[in-house]
């Protein structure tokens, strides 16, 4: 636990638990209100109610005191009276009252208010244990029992295995630089997760900012807790058949990603620190030079004058604007970090010190007295991003950066991390007094409540300020920390990776875990950012991370360089044919990241998402399905030439040869340095433009699609990639079905649907084994036989 928590760390108190129900209360339909969706459970002085809001969703409170907390501005995105009407049916017994909708049953039992959840197949799940709810001073608490081989995913950002069973997960927002696979808090705290067992899958949201912690079967074997220093219990539970029900739901509740800038999805370049124009104009020219794509380059904590937040060094940047001009024109798009700590400076005509000192936008503590830390300009204050204005006037205060010309904003240091006083020297921590008050008058709370969405409400900011800004154009935003719904605003990456190979490895279960957490845009330090790695580690870092929704290679001061041509012509040439198929596969990526918009869908997700009635799937922490149809089997240790794989149910074509495999086996791949094993299932198609060197606005003039033979479907998904404009219907769509007639392969087209009008262009059809046919897009109808 943080040194944060002091006087608050755990007690050995015991826990109170509610009384026997005395009555029930169904909430009346007014105007305004619920409308008839809600049931109260009176249990003495306490309090709990159940809110139906979907058929296959329930959202339980527990009030100790019998009196609920106000909903706060930042909370879920979807109110409770925001859902569409749920019909549902009450009964009543001596023993129990029953809630039934057309999918699940929710049995509360009258003597110790204990809640049981099943489908209607009679199928127990998020059942009460012996005690269902708890509290006692400063804490509230949950108990459920695990079912047999039940398995639990999502947590947010965690390392070590994939199926989290067995661990306790602290929701605390911490830096916690150097982690590894035994590391509890991390950068974001999510508190959600997803179990699943054949046939049945569940999702826990814990509705609480405060301090809370997941322990699954670790203290008592059998039964999950769910603990939040709150002052009532607030949680959702989520039904469904399968892992993208759930997630369908959760990201309904919490919000969806809107579409990212196509460019974004490009390979981004990163270090700490290219220090200097000159550098960035050196690493700019060697990647066009070199052939090797790549659309943006990161600036690190350098390119600030003292590293005071929205300024530009003068001597390291002094033509800031002209800098990115001249990259723009060669492709490259520039995105600069920026922190939250503002230099305390009070007689240096320093505008964001002065402005916020000014309007009194900066935390104080409990007494009234400026809050001030030690972070890279040294002294420093915070913002109180949980008030508005503060949010608008940090929003705004990017001008700076927008004016130049850069692209987007990379959030960093917003846990909010802070360091020895004074910076980097040993002395006593300095943190944000938990009893610090922020917000609006209307609104003022404790950061102890605060303090997990502190990074949440920054990125808000930053989001809302671009969009101000720059209205036209869609923003970029990457983050190292958040909470629940931080996907509505930003891409995230896992903070300060090691280049080892355990980090490597710990690379996909974190990001698989991230896109349960319904957090589909997000990557790692490809190459790793902390130590020195060597060639073999970049290379298969670089094929991994060339299926990461977002793609950076990055690294610290001090580390060997990491750009891919200092490790000679082979690794060169490795990396460019990798990166050359990432920039082949953005039209598949891009539809990837327009369904997710649509239901949440994780876009790098493990096999379990879409075979989860495989229980060969549930441990399976080194395989990646992109989509539903790319299936990567990447190595992640020294010395490795040949991997085994599991292929799922169905039939599987290597990538690279058009061997076919029957599923539902293991197989010995090869995987020379120069191959990452790469699957298609069978029906899948694949659509690829030509190789370039960046991804500009206009759409190419030649899509091929890769067929690989079986019963499939593919929507492409088009637009203009940079603007609004597809939220008022300028996009494409483009349906392609493939077909099994005989010893014939049908591919059949459908018309373009949607606004957008596309300029004729040549499409290349090339069915695995069958020969490819070219025609002449112009959006009609076509059938082709192969």
């Amino acid at each position: 636990m943080p040194q944060y928590f002091g006087k608050l760390q755990t007690n050995e108190q015991p826990w109170s638990v509610i009384e026997p129900i005395k009555g029930i209360e169904k909430s009346a339909p007014r105007s305004g209100s619920l409308r008839d969706r809600s049931i109260d459970f009176h249990c003495g002085k306490s309090l709990f109610k159940i809110s139906i809001l979907a058929p296959n969703l329930i959202r339980v409170r527990l009030a100790p005191t019998g009196e609920f907390q106000p909903r706060r501005s930042w909370a879920v995105a979807k109110k409770d009276g925001d859902w569409d009407k749920t019909p549902f049916e009450v009964t009543e017994t001596p023993e129990n009252i029953s809630i039934q909708t057309e999918q699940i049953k929710v049995t509360i039992e009258r003597n110790q208010g204990r809640i049981e959840c099943s489908n209607l197949l009679g199928q127990p799940f998020a059942r009460d244990a012996e005690i269902g709810m708890g509290w006692h001073t400063g804490a509230v608490a949950g108990w459920k029992m695990i079912e047999p081989d039940e398995h639990f995913y999502g947590f947010g950002e965690r390392t070590g295995l994939l199926d989290q069973r067995s661990e306790i997960k602290t929701n605390w927002t911490v830096d916690c630089i150097d982690y590894n696979s035994l590391t509890d808090e991390m950068y974001p705290a999510i508190p959600f997760f997803m179990a699943l067992r054949p046939n049945l899958c569940y999702g826990i949201f814990l509705n609480s900012t405060y301090w809370s912690q997941f322990d699954i079967g670790v203290t008592k074997p059998g039964i999950w807790k769910m603990e939040t220093r709150s002052p009532e219990l607030d949680y959702y539970i989520i039904y469904g058949t399968e892992p993208s029900q759930v997630i369908q739901t959760y990201t309904e509740l919490t919000g969806r990603m809107t579409l990212p800038p196509r460019w974004s999805l490009g390979y981004h370049q990163s270090r700490w620190g290219y220090d200097s124009e000159d550098v960035v104009h050196e690493i700019a020219q060697e990647f066009r030079n070199r052939q090797l794509p790549c659309d943006v380059i990161h600036l690190d904590i350098d390119y600030m004058r003292g590293f005071r937040v929205f300024t530009w060094s003068p001597k390291r940047f002094p033509h800031a604007e002209q800098l990115l001009s001249q990259l723009k024109t060669e492709g490259f798009k520039v995105v600069p970090i920026v922190d939250p700590g503002v230099k305390y400076e009070p007689e240096a005509d320093y505008a964001p010190f002065d402005e916020g000192m000014k309007n009194d936008y900066f935390v104080r503590k409990p007494d009234g007295q400026l809050f001030h830390g030690y972070v890279w300009p040294d002294k420093a204050l915070f913002p109180d991003f949980i008030n508005p204005e503060v949010r608008k006037w940090w929003g705004e205060s990017q001008k700076i950066l927008t004016d130049a010309g850069v692209a987007g904003i990379w959030n960093d240091m917003n846990e909010p991390s802070m360091s020895d006083r004074p910076f980097g020297d040993k002395g006593q921590k300095v943190w944000f007094p938990l009893e610090s008050l922020q917000g609006p008058a209307d609104e003022q709370v404790t950061h102890a409540e605060t303090h997990n969405i502190y990074g949440l409400m920054m990125v808000q900011a930053c989001y809302d300020g671009l969009l101000h800004l720059r209205p036209n154009e869609r923003p970029f935003l990457l983050t190292r920390s958040g909470y629940a719904g931080i996907q509505r605003w930003s891409s995230v990456w896992m903070g300060d990776n090691q280049a080892t190979w355990e980090h490597l490895e710990l690379s996909l279960p974190m990001l698989f875990n991230m896109g349960l957490s319904g957090v589909p845009f997000v990557g790692c330090d490809i190459g790793g950012f902390a130590g020195n790695g060597n060639a073999e580690l970049f290379t298969r870092w670089l094929q991994v991370g060339m299926l990461y929704p977002f793609m950076r290679a990055h690294s610290a001061m001090s580390t060997a360089r990491r750009e891919p041509w200092v490790y000679g012509q082979r690794i060169e040439d490795i990396c460019r044919e990798y990166l050359n198929l990432r920039y082949r596969l953005i039209p598949y990526l891009y539809t990837l990241f327009w369904q997710t918009t649509q239901t949440g869908a994780p876009i790098f997700r493990p096999l379990l998402y879409d075979y989860p009635n495989d229980p060969k799937t549930y441990q399976l922490h080194d395989q990646i399905l992109l989509g539903s149809s790319l299936m990567a089997a990447p190595v992640y240790r020294p010395g490795v030439e040949y991997r085994a794989v599991y292929l799922p149910d169905g039939v599987w074509y290597d990538w690279w040869t058009g061997t076919s495999y029957e599923g539902n086996s293991h197989i010995l791949a090869a995987a020379p340095l120069e191959t990452m094993p790469l699957y298609v299932k069978a029906g899948s198609i694949i659509p690829l433009y030509p190789v370039r060197q960046y991804i500009d606005e206009e759409i190419p003039s030649e899509l091929t699609l890769k067929v690989f033979p079986g019963e499939g479907e593919l929507t492409l998904y088009e637009d203009d990639g940079h603007t609004f404009e597809y939220q008022q219907q300028a996009w494409a769509t483009t349906q392609y079905r493939v077909s099994i007639e005989g010893d014939n392969v049908i591919v059949d087209i459908s018309p373009r649907e949607g606004s957008l009008v596309l300029s004729e262009r040549e499409i290349i059809v090339d069915v695995v084994d069958k020969g490819e046919q070219r025609f002449t897009d112009d959006g009609t109808a076509r059938q082709l036989r192969f």
